[in-house]
């Protein structure tokens, strides 16, 4: 355990309204010790911290200022909110972050009346802020009634489509609004795009940007006698030097940009703020993730995600491991068919390290593209490559794909143009919770005609699968695979192309057949030992697709056995889905055989370790042998709850 910091005036904060009663001085002090407080309690439990480390001051700052909850703020993405779920009373169970039964790593409305708006994923706060802003001029006052709506938003969540149009709307509404622009220069990857660019060189004069934002921001919120002169000179100022037009072409008057570590500029220009702004204003702060602790400014990731860590080092404590990430074989695998095939490009959404294509970047950089965090351009492009004649591999998380799905949809699958999807991160992934699991690719890409999808067991299956897929021409095609280390399997010297639609059967046996598709393959294995004990031998197989399926290996195990049981990592309407509706077409059903699907439950599943979240789902050896048991009524065995 790490040791404590002295926190003396952080301690006499148990809510918001207690940081009004310190001066300037002491809440720099606070801010101090809030970064210590959040260093510390990080260094046990694991999880963002650079991100929470870059608005320290602007977390107090919002604190001291508005009065949370009754002023609703919305953070973007909120993996930053450490520092703010210290400050709102929950800092007794701060060690608790990411934990099962613990706090969540982001906001999350059930937790904290201080957190009106969930969220973990990019680019929805300033709509949801919007909502509330509307929502407040209708008369809408739920619980706390609702004050300001301010929106806190990262340089990188602003690039998504989403955001432009939250903006855009507001901009037309000419509601109250604050939107503080949060920019490190740094999402989770460095930024790319035109914006990032922009936003560079609002900044990079800074005597010019001083001046400029003291003419120019600020202008609407002078005194009506001071307004004209300070007109005259923005107008001047904007035909010397690039600053925030962009933003106040969309509406809103924009301030900044702001040093967002300086509390000696935060606190007079946010009361200004509070005080005079009538229409939708942006502030503009510039801070630096991982602002305070030296090992997450060295990062290159600046402390995104981390586990358990020294604090004084900040060397991290992680388990070894045998067995490679099924990331990197993915990565591998990619770069050694892009060496082979000049046509094999690749597209991440802001993901390069976390979907293994930093390997593909950094060995052929003109291929490979990050196009920031915008899901649905990315989809698109890549099928813009693939209608060019390229062979591109989409690779992104699984519930970030999803903000891609007409894309998908519209501009891959109708088109049949082969697009070639990896989904990293299916299935349930730990400490990131609910909104990070991957529980429902399978039964959004399967329902879609022409759509090639599979799952690898293990990491040998993944290279596998990856080869299949770059050799796949005629349509769009999806593999999935899940966080972490694989198995342990040894690996080829190459993956192998699969025949499309075709499984394998990894042991025969009597009476009830199991059919795995994913890697839950390693749990009905273990299962399987405990069932031979008791005299019980499954047939075992992998599906390996889930569409097209294997009809053939499919319609044997259905007539060969007097029990058939599909299992996998996703969502009710996914393989067992189409399982059982290929069974009821071929009209097995009428011939008693006994069918269970082990799907996810219906249910969105709260952080904890994986293990743990699929024994709550029910889908661990022992679950898989229950399961067995009571279909073959064996015995009558209480299920885990």
């Amino acid at each position: 355990m790490s040791q404590r910091p002295d926190t003396p005036l952080l301690d006499r904060v148990t809510e918001p309204a207690d940081l009004k009663r310190f001066s300037d001085a002491e809440l720099r002090q606070v801010a101090h010790e809030l970064r210590a407080e959040t260093i510390s309690a990080v260094s046990e439990t694991g999880g963002h911290l650079g991100a929470g480390l870059g608005v320290v001051e602007l977390t107090v700052a919002l604190h001291a200022i508005w009065d949370a909850p009754k002023d609703r703020i919305v953070w973007d993405v909120s993996h930053q909110t450490y520092p703010h779920k210290i400050l709102t009373g929950r800092r007794d169970r701060i060690r608790t972050l990411r934990q099962k039964g613990g706090l969540s790593g982001f906001t999350k409305r059930s937790e904290s009346p201080y957190d009106p708006f969930g969220a973990a994923h990019s680019s929805t706060s300033i709509s949801a802020a919007l909502g509330f802003a509307v929502a407040r001029d209708l008369g809408g006052a739920p619980e706390h009634g609702i004050g300001d709506a301010i929106a806190v938003i990262g340089d990188g969540a602003m690039s998504a489509g989403m955001a432009f149009e939250a903006m855009n709307n507001a901009g037309a509404l000419k509601k109250r609004l604050i939107v503080i622009l949060n920019d490190n220069d740094m999402s989770i990857a460095p930024p790319v795009g035109a914006l990032s660019s922009y936003l560079s060189r609002l900044y990079a004069g800074a005597p010019f940007q001083e001046l400029k934002a003291a003419a120019k921001g600020m202008a609407s919120l002078l005194p009506p006698p001071f307004q004209e002169g300070a007109k005259r000179a923005k107008d001047m100022l904007k035909s010397l030097a690039v600053g925030g037009t962009l933003f106040e072409e969309l509406g809103f008057s924009y301030i900044g940009p702001l040093d967002g570590h300086d509390m000696s500029q935060l606190l007079p220009v946010l009361r200004t703020v509070k005080a005079r702004a009538q229409g939708p204003v942006l502030i503009h702060v510039v801070t630096k993730k991982g602002k305070g602790y030296a090992p997450a400014e060295r990062a290159i990731d600046r402390g995104h995600a981390t586990g358990k860590f020294d604090v004084v080092s900040g060397e991290q404590k992680k388990a070894p491991s045998n067995a490679p990430s099924y990331t990197s074989v993915f990565g591998k695998e990619l770069v050694r068919l892009a060496a082979e095939d000049p046509k094999i490009v690749a597209v991440t959404a802001a993901m390069p390290d976390g979907t293994g294509l930093n390997l593909m970047a950094e060995r052929y950089p003109s291929r490979c593209f990050d196009v920031g965090i915008a899901e649905q351009h990315g989809v698109t492009f890549a099928a813009g490559l693939a209608a060019g004649g390229m062979k591109p591999f989409c690779a992104m998380y699984s519930t970030f794909l999803q903000r891609g799905y007409d894309q998908v949809v519209h501009d891959v699958a109708i088109q049949r143009l082969p697009v070639r999807f990896a989904v990293d991160r299916a299935g349930l992934v730990g400490a990131d919770g609910a909104t990070h699991a991957g529980s429902f690719d399978v039964a959004y890409l399967a329902n879609l005609p022409g759509f090639v999808v599979m799952a690898a067991a293990d990491e040998a299956e993944l290279k596998h699968m990856v080869a299949t897929a770059a050799a796949h021409d005629s349509g769009p095609i999806a593999f999935r695979y899940p966080r972490g280390e694989g198995v342990g399997v040894e690996l080829p010297a190459k993956g192998e192309v699969l025949e499309i639609g075709r499984g394998r059967l990894i042991r025969e046996g009597a009476r009830v057949a199991i059919l795995s598709f994913g890697t839950r393959l390693s749990e009905v294995m273990t299962a399987c030992e405990a069932l031979d004990a008791r005299g019980i031998t499954p047939t075992v197989a992998d599906a390996r697709f889930a569409k097209p399926l294997d009809r053939d290996l499919i319609l044997r195990l259905a007539r060969d056995h007097e029990a058939l049981i599909t299992i996998e990592e996703g969502a009710v309407g996914g393989f067992g889905s189409h399982v059982a509706q290929l069974l009821a077409e071929e009209g097995v059903f009428d011939h008693g055989l006994k069918y269970r699907s082990m799907v996810l439950p219906d249910v969105f599943i709260d952080q904890s370790t994986p293990e743990d979240m699929y024994a709550t789902a029910a889908m661990n050896a022992p679950d898989i042998e229950a399961k067995v048991l009571e279909v073959l009524g064996v015995a009558q065995v209480k299920r885990k709850a």
